[in-house]
């Protein structure tokens, strides 16, 4: 029985919505900022833009480590040392003299990734797959709330008190989800005895499965569009739409509402309707969305409100997508939770930083926001194809079990 404030019972799930929430919010609290910060540091913008690829490329690493380490020593030791070391690296962003001690304390900061990666696998250790699908998105769907309202808040103190205070934020916060953390989050990992060397022996029964590449690959190229956007839209919404830090941080949460809904219907559908056709659905929506931008541009009707508003399909596309194709990785080898929840994290956190920085690097002054949108809708049309061939191989094996 799960007992509030009792790390000797599972943690209440309000624990893991923050615990996510937390590593969601120190992603993008501050993008509102980054042409300021740019001014600041006196550096230009693909420069300051490495703070999102930069920490998405530490943060893909981590995440291979994190779950072998937390197989073998529990979920909790290591969510609290994650959080420990992630208040220490906030303070250094804060302090930061020049960028280059930015980016590598902001480097330093991805290490709140354990938070997102380990409350997944707090929910897999918990309950079987089609139920963990429908927690999972109901986690997920707590943690839209946070990207929905982040940078406009991010965008309101950067006017009020300076870039700094978006830091300050993430500091207090943290230390809060600490304090919560170790009063509420029980350990729900049984050590199987293994060396931390044998746990990452266990990568290859991982390597193997096809269902599990299936599943971690479509997760990774339908969020390639969210993570693509993040690198981009700062970009498109300061130089393209000349948008104020403040405004810009209203229309950037747009994918945000989406991926609320998408998790809401994740939540209510998934047990209910299997996670593959949910991932589908999902993929098509993120896709379609994207499409029908290309054509409003190509119509040229160009503006920040087209722009931002289609940009909810891709949130809507990636609640439905997201929380099913992690679960459908976590379940390939249940005794992997962990380690299958950082690699899978790793593969789609990795893609994600080489699609930002390359967003990043495609925009230019006069490029418009065209480099951004075909590229958002190249990988979500990939990720159709992957969970396609997915399905296409469970159907056969199915046939041949008959």
């Amino acid at each position: 029985m799960v007992r509030f404030l009792d790390r000797s019972t599972p943690p209440h799930i309000v624990t893991l919505i923050l615990l996510a929430g937390l590593s969601a919010l120190a992603m993008n609290v501050f993008l509102p900022s980054l042409p300021r910060m740019t001014e600041h540091f006196h550096t230009e913008y693909r420069v300051m833009q490495l703070s999102v690829a930069i920490y998405l490329g530490v943060n893909a690493l981590l995440q291979i480590i994190i779950g072998p380490i937390s197989d073998k020593f529990g979920r909790r030791p290591v969510i609290l040392w994650g959080l420990v070391l992630f208040l220490g690296a906030t303070l250094g962003c804060i302090f930061a003299p020049d960028i280059a001690t930015f980016l590598t304390f902001r480097m330093c900061q991805a290490v709140v990734v354990t938070a997102m990666v380990l409350s997944r696998a707090v929910v897999r250790d918990m309950v079987p797959q089609d139920q963990a699908a429908s927690m999972i998105g109901y986690v997920t769907m707590g943690v839209a709330v946070v990207p929905m309202v982040g940078p406009v808040f991010g965008g309101m103190l950067d006017e009020a008190f300076g870039w700094q205070s978006t830091f300050w934020l993430l500091f207090i916060l943290g230390a809060l989800i600490l304090w919560m953390s170790w009063r509420d989050l029980g350990e729900t990992s049984v050590s199987r005895g293994l060396s931390l060397m044998q746990q990452f022996r266990e990568y290859p029964e991982l390597f193997r499965s096809p269902r599990f590449w299936g599943y971690a690959l479509t997760c990774a190229l339908s969020s390639g569009a969210f993570f693509a956007y993040l690198g981009g839209a700062p970009f498109v919404g300061s130089a393209v739409f000349h948008l104020s830090p403040a405004a810009l941080g209203f229309f950037f949460g747009a994918p945000a509402v989406g991926y609320f809904i998408g998790n809401g219907l994740s939540g209510r559908y998934s047990a209910r309707v299997g996670i593959n056709r949910m991932i589908l659905w999902g993929c098509v929506l993120n896709a379609a969305g994207l499409g029908t931008a290309l054509m409003v541009f190509a119509a040229g009707f160009q503006s920040e409100w087209t722009f931002f508003g289609f940009m909810t399909f891709v949130g809507l596309g990636n609640g439905m997508t997201i929380p099913n194709a992690t679960a459908g990785a976590l379940s390939v080898r249940p005794h992997l939770a962990g380690t299958a929840s950082g690699l899978s994290g790793a593969i789609m956190i990795g893609g994600g930083a080489a699609l930002s920085a390359l967003a990043g690097a495609l925009l230019q002054p006069g490029t418009g926001a065209w480099p951004l949108l075909w590229l958002m809708f190249a990988t979500g049309v990939a990720s159709i194809v992957s969970i396609l061939l997915v399905i296409r191989r469970e159907r056969r094996l199915a046939g041949l079990a008959l």
